[in-house]
């Protein structure tokens, strides 16, 4: 989602060009909609393509394509690697060590001081001529058939005239998730207030979800929907545009939503604010008093009451009072938004300067 600038800038420097992105097949419905692009270039990195043989085939396939320029913009070793030995008389992005000697141009990754948007311009303007940076926020295409089938669920869960708050609470990283228990808490604020909950969340989510209900007041309300593992990432995007707000950690479906032009309230605990807040101006990111923040690292390492101090510290009470504000100063559906182009700063209330 953070590449979805960077294609729409291309294309309008380079309109004759073939842009093709380069991808995760499992984050297919991200990019394969998108405008900007005349390819979309699939790897099973999990899958298929996880062993030696079968990334060196796919490597060869990239080569076959010959390629005039490849633009590398994620810094682990499988995309350098990939970039490195890709063939294109010209390689230029990030990369690791090793692999940066086929490298025509490397550029640091500057994500703990200025956004990644920012950082990827950064490549496209000293490494690949772009002279005019073209910059429309997070883009994400989606059937039109995917919305109408989104609206037919939402329909169908909520009775009419219910405003939906959708949560998300999963995150790829243990310290990027706010606490169960403050997720369920909230849930049961704004199902007393009339609200709908949808809990959204891939797979991987069904058991913190399900440990989150548990702990609710009001887990029979007839408000409250359990959507987790049900939807692609394209449903999620067609489920959001009908929904009000959207409750979520540092996450892939935090970008999608920024995408969708839903109005965010984030809690960030161990990631850089600088490099990954919800870039749109009208969400908010609650940022944790902790001074380890940002750590970085994917399991709290301190013990006991200290475990997660960075998202205990961050109370029910500051993110309702978010959640409220951006209630009542939007409070409808976020299709129904009129969109503000070139405001892409987020709203940051840091705790630490903060009272709360």
């Amino acid at each position: 989602m953070l590449v979805t600038p960077v294609l729409t800038t291309l294309r309008k420097n380079f309109p004759e060009a073939h842009l093709a992105l380069l991808a995760d097949k499992k984050l297919a419905d991200l990019v394969q909609y998108n405008k900007n692009l005349d390819e979309c270039i699939l790897i099973d990195k999990k899958g298929v393509d996880n062993h030696l043989p079968s990334f060196l085939r796919f490597i060869g396939k990239i080569r076959a394509k010959k390629f005039d320029l490849v633009i590398n913009l994620h810094r682990n070793e499988r995309a350098s690697a990939l970039a490195a030995f890709s063939g294109a008389k010209k390689i230029v992005g990030y990369s690791k060590p090793g692999f940066a000697l086929m490298f025509t141009k490397v550029l640091p990754n500057l994500k703990a001081v200025k956004h990644q948007i920012h950082s990827h311009f950064d490549v496209l303007q000293q490494a690949c001529g772009v002279e005019k940076i073209y910059d429309n926020g997070l883009e994400m295409w989606i059937p039109e058939d995917t919305e109408r089938e989104a609206e037919k669920i939402f329909r169908e869960n909520y009775g009419e005239g219910v405003k939906v708050v959708a949560f998300n609470i999963g995150a790829s990283w243990l310290t990027k998730r706010w606490l169960d228990s403050y997720f369920a808490e909230c849930a049961d604020i704004l199902i007393e207030r009339g609200y709908g909950i949808a809990f959204l969340g891939g797979t991987m989510d069904l058991e913190i979800v399900d440990g989150c209900i548990a702990k609710m007041k009001h887990k029979d309300s007839e408000r409250l929907k359990i959507f987790t593992g049900k939807f692609s990432l394209a449903l999620l995007a067609g489920f959001l545009d009908n929904c009000v707000l959207f409750l979520t950690t540092d996450s892939g479906p935090m970008h999608i939503g920024v995408a969708r032009n839903i109005p965010i309230v984030t809690m960030f605990g161990s990631s850089p604010v600088p490099g990954f807040y919800p870039y749109d101006a009208k969400d908010i990111l609650i940022k944790t008093p902790e001074p380890c923040h940002p750590c970085g690292v994917h399991v709290c390492p301190k013990k006991g009451d200290d475990n997660l101090a960075c998202m205990k510290k961050i109370p029910v009470s500051v993110v309702m009072k978010y959640v409220d504000e951006l209630l009542k100063n939007y409070g409808q559906p976020a299709k129904e938004i009129p969109r503000v182009p070139n405001a892409y700063e987020c709203r940051v209330i840091d705790l630490a300067k903060v009272p709360e």
